[in-house]
């Protein structure tokens, strides 16, 4: 039977774990402060250790982590966090973190990420993934699950030699996360070098990358080195490479394959060593099909695939964005220094098609704008301060007043909760339903279950 410790200062997070873990048929041992954690482990032996990052007190589970792989190597440790950065993602897994699940988790994720975790240990595959020492911000914000799931992603592949295709729309943070990817790998010493291929010509294109030498062309006066060069030991990073031309997608597949470039009138080629990140906005596997785009470079690309989500479908983070956004607007001499609720629920409405980068430059704006310290909805630029919310949105108001089959749901969970003091037991019974199903439905509904009953 394998064993599990879960470590959660929150009583019913606890119980959850224990419940879900034993129906697995695991043995299950919980502790609620560090201390007792500490115990458990030099008293007992564990396959697995679920812990929460953020225990209270002085100890964070990235500490206890330590101290695990320490005194219990051979256990592996899966982290859950309700406030995830790409700092505490690298430096989990960094310390030896078979995963990072953020909050609220879903219950079938924990479950097939724990299922993981013991398969790796058996099968003695390794958990750890050593990255170098973090030393930068990265410039991402957001605790959304979404980019806790992009924060994992980078911490996993950046130590890798593997060119990276970054896909997402325009303004998400495409060149951020390539930054990122450089600083925690091992060239994170080393130059980082970022090209917009879109806005350079495809007739200079060539010779920015690649560079050339004197008379190859009217205008080249001298020797020139090419972006590759300059990015030798380092990192190279191709933004927006769908838009490249036919003639620089092979000398690209060129470089990814033979790991050498020809300068422009060269008679020989020169070799680098530069790992390639690249980025797109389009669907290349749409253009591949049109042959709009190499087939074989796409696949030299695409080693690893990392999508960054839009604004819209992490809009939990808005919040912090805009403080962020705020932050950086005072820094620069802006006059407010605040923002009001009813201006955040404003910007709450809007869709962002420019995602981070248009959020920035309207609270920017905004801020610049303010006819005081604190930013009103008037403040704001005409297409976000008007009623431009979609039809559907409209009519949806018109009838708000009347709540969903969702809400009915969980009122009626709230007052069968209440109609049997706060038993679970007995609320599974009433609603005809088992005690794991009842602990999905609080988790969707954020409902905090307290039974007095049992």
């Amino acid at each position: 039977m394998k064993s599990i410790l879960v470590i959660d200062d929150d009583l019913e997070t606890c119980n959850l774990l224990s419940e879900i873990f034993s129906e697995e048929g695991w043995s299950i041992a919980s502790s609620q402060t560090a201390e007792a954690a500490r115990v458990a482990v030099q008293q007992s032996s564990f396959d697995l250790i679920v812990s929460d990052i953020n225990l209270g007190g002085r100890t964070n589970g990235v500490a206890l982590l330590k101290e695990f792989k320490s005194i219990c190597p051979d256990s592996e440790v899966i982290l859950i966090s309700g406030f995830g950065t790409l700092e505490t993602a690298v430096e989990a897994v960094r310390e030896g973190a078979f995963d990072y699940v953020s909050k609220p988790f879903n219950v079938n994720e924990v479950i097939s990420t724990a299922r993981r975790a013991l398969k790796g240990r058996n099968s003695g595959e390794p958990a750890a993934v050593l990255l170098k020492e973090y030393s930068e911000a990265s410039g991402l914000v957001g605790h959304s699950p979404k980019m806790i799931d992009v924060y994992k992603e980078i911490a996993l592949v950046a130590p890798s030699k593997s060119t990276v295709l970054i896909t997402g729309e325009s303004g998400v943070g495409k060149e951020l996360v390539a930054r990122a990817l450089h600083r925690n790998s091992l060239r994170g010493g080393g130059p980082f070098v970022a090209v917009n291929c879109g806005a350079i010509t495809e007739t200079l294109l060539e010779s920015e990358l690649f560079g050339h030498v004197k008379g190859s062309f009217t205008g080249a006066v001298s020797d020139k080195q090419g972006l590759f060069e300059e990015a030798n030991g380092g990192t190279i990073f191709l933004d927006e490479i769908g838009e490249t031309s036919p003639g620089v997608q092979v000398k690209l597949l060129r470089v990814l394959q033979e790991s050498e470039i020809r300068r422009v009138g060269a008679s020989r080629s020169v070799r680098v060593d530069v790992r390639v990140l690249a980025a797109t906005n389009r669907d290349l596997e749409s253009e591949v099909k049109e042959n709009r785009f190499r087939e074989d470079l796409y696949y030299r690309l695409s080693v690893v695939a990392l999508r960054v989500p839009p604004l819209r479908d992490r809009s939990e983070d808005l919040p912090l964005l805009t403080a962020h956004a705020l932050r950086r607007a005072r820094d620069a001499g802006a006059r407010a220094t605040t923002i009001s609720e009813e201006t955040l629920a404003c910007l709450g409405q809007y869709d962002w098609p420019g995602n981070v980068r248009e959020l920035e430059n309207t609270i920017e704006h905004a801020a610049l704008y303010a006819r005081g310290a604190v930013i009103t909805p008037e403040d704001l630029p005409a297409k976000i301060r008007k009623d431009n919310r979609s039809e559907s949105v409209k009519l949806e108001s018109m009838f708000e007043d009347l709540p969903s089959l969702e809400e009915l749901e969980r009122r009626y969970l709230i007052h069968v909760l209440q109609s049997v003091a706060g038993s679970r037991t007995r609320a599974a019974e009433v609603l005809g339903i088992d005690r794991r199903t009842l602990y999905r439905m609080a988790e969707r509904y954020a409902i905090n279950l307290k039974e007095t009953g049992e």
